[in-house]
């Protein structure tokens, strides 16, 4: 496995982390008690958002339910012989379409965002046969 692969391995699995991230972005300045962030309640704080934390919430489960099949689908390309440079311009392909989601979701583009989840889904399949 190449030195680009394993960083888009990385990158996507850190994504969800990032997510987190913007869900929490300026609520870890406020006490809990006046509506910021609750590190003893996390889950149950973020559940009571709305708008762009709660889609930024939604959009770290969707990552990590994304990670399993990108990396998989890439090891069986890796695993297969596929050509290394075609394994390459999909795992990057992958990622910056899982970039593009995860701001189409916090910014709550849904049919962009579904358009581009599609296209995630078909680079994982690509993977998967890029062996030919």
């Amino acid at each position: 496995m190449t030195n680009i692969s394993t960083w888009c391995i990385l990158i996507t699995a850190l994504m969800p982390i990032v997510c987190a991230g913007i869900a929490k972005w300026g609520a870890l300045s406020v006490s809990a008690s006046d509506g910021g962030y609750d590190n003893n309640q996390p889950r149950e704080w973020l559940a009571r958002q709305q708008g762009w934390r709660l889609r930024a919430n939604a959009a770290q489960a969707n990552c990590f339910e994304a990670l399993p099949f990108f990396i998989g689908a890439l090891l069986w390309a890796q695993l297969a012989g596929a050509p290394q440079q075609r394994v390459e311009l999909l795992a990057v392909g992958f990622v910056l379409l899982r970039c593009a989601y995860v701001a189409l979701y916090v910014l709550d583009r849904a049919t962009a965002r579904s358009i581009v989840w599609i296209s995630a889904m078909a680079v994982n399949i690509a993977l998967l046969f890029a062996a030919g």
